[in-house]
């Protein structure tokens, strides 16, 4: 196991750009046979209601209810799970929450509105939506802080109300995660999940009201559901593997780097994790450090999947050119571990969240931070960005003309609209025009 082989590119050789594409290349593409499934799950919830996500709950989950109020938990049993959980990890939660929520309290869009030269008035009305849709992960995962990460910029943003699922597979329920739904305020949950739950959240059930947006991350058939619901619901994204890309100018400890790299692959074997640094002799260390150390992690045979396939140690000219290497993968999570982060901070258009200095783990970015670990993956930070506030509101345009102002503009309008032949158009601007 310590014998690990990882890639090692160099950032000047003449198939460089080749053999990036191949280390980057991550197939998304969806199993017809998953697709199938799916799609006839989602077909049953649409049609059936309530006694398909009980037949699905049977089948998958392996619980027996009669009824799907039954599969819901009260307030009740939230608060009892935060009294039953350690005390140490109710402080933490609660402390994490209070650092997630005053950092999205920034993001608050207000409305607005102007008025121009003849007393028009534009502007735009931010709402937030009526109801959003939390999916927890369940079973041997259980990720409380992604329910903190998901429903506070949710009640950050004023939603009306929101529901969470998550499934409990032969009855087993996380404590820890309904302890983070009391604290980040969820108002109803369902222990239902995969992608009966996504369809019950997208259509509506008798018991479960449909929503206006799903988020939260799960395994294969949820997000095939989530990209399947999308246009009927909002979604967030359809996530693929945890990454992370640490720049380095060799004067951090290896043992750290290779530390925030393994905090990725233990994810899961498909997760990615580089490492960028001018310094051949570092890349070296590091190597060295995740040999050492690969056999004292818990996860190890992750690991150790996750580096051999998709690991990469890549040698630079400069900590330029690591900054343009790393716009070109546009990395989940970014480490700049040099000396001065802030003046690389220029050279850096591409990345979901961005770790600057030796101290900054991305591990902290995960939990207690306080910005969102929600966060665009697989290059989609070139056009993406993590969760946030804005992703429960919606914006819609003010237009209020005046009498002169329908005049001057109304004749504008009509040359557009008889322009591209639309007479209704001209002629309803015209009648507003004062002769």
């Amino acid at each position: 196991m310590t014998n690990l082989s990882i890639k090692r590119l160099t950032a000047s050789d003449a198939d460089f750009n080749a053999e990036l594409d191949r280390l980057l290349a991550w197939d998304d593409s969806v199993d017809q046979q998953v697709n199938e499934s799916v799609r006839h799950i989602l077909h049953q919830v649409k049609t059936r209601g309530d006694a398909a996500v009980l037949e699905f709950t049977r089948k998958f989950d392996r619980l027996a209810v009669s009824s799907v109020a039954e599969l819901e938990m009260s307030s009740g049993r939230l608060q009892q799970a935060l009294a039953a959980i350690p005390a140490d990890q109710r402080e933490a939660l609660e402390k994490a929450a209070e650092r997630v929520r005053t950092y999205h309290e920034k993001q608050l869009a207000p409305s607005w509105q102007y008025q121009d030269e003849d007393g028009t008035v534009l502007g735009q009305k931010v709402t937030p939506l009526d109801r959003a849709g939390l999916y927890v992960p369940g079973g041997k995962a259980a990720y409380p802080s992604s329910v903190l990460m998901n429903a506070i910029p949710a009640r950050v943003a004023g939603v009306g109300e929101v529901i969470m699922v998550v499934p409990t597979p032969d009855g087993v329920v996380n404590d820890m995660v309904l302890a983070a739904a009391a604290i980040a305020g969820v108002d109803r949950v369902f222990t239902i999940g995969g992608a009966q739950a996504v369809a019950a959240l997208a259509y509506g059930t008798e018991t479960i009201p449909p929503v206006d947006k799903i988020v939260g991350p799960g395994n294969i058939f949820v997000a095939t559901a989530k990209r399947e619901v999308f246009g009927v619901v909002g979604i967030d994204m359809i996530a693929g593997p945890s990454e992370i890309l640490v720049i380095c100018d060799g004067q951090t400890d290896p043992d750290w780097i290779a530390m925030d790299l393994f905090s990725q692959a233990e994810h899961d074997e498909q997760a990615q994790s580089i490492l960028i640094s001018p310094d051949k002799a570092f890349l070296d260390g590091v190597e060295q450090s995740i040999a050492r150390l690969l056999p004292t992690m818990e996860r190890s045979e992750i690991i150790a999947t996750s580096m051999t396939d998709r690991a990469a140690l890549i040698h630079v000219t400069d900590l330029k050119q690591a900054a343009e290497v790393s716009n070109r993968i546009a990395p989940e999570h970014l480490e700049l571990s040099v000396e001065d982060p802030q003046a690389m901070l220029e050279d850096i258009r591409h990345a979901g969240a961005i770790f600057m200095g030796r101290y900054t783990a991305e591990a902290l970015g995960d939990y207690c931070a306080g910005p969102n670990h929600v966060l665009p993956t697989s290059g989609t930070a070139r056009f993406s960005s993590p969760l946030g506030v804005y992703d429960f509101q919606k914006r819609s345009s003010l237009i209020c003309f005046t009498q002169q102002g329908a005049d001057r503009m109304g004749r504008v309008a009509s040359v557009l609209s008889r322009g591209e032949g639309l007479t209704a158009h001209a002629r309803s601007a015209e009648y507003r025009i004062k002769d």
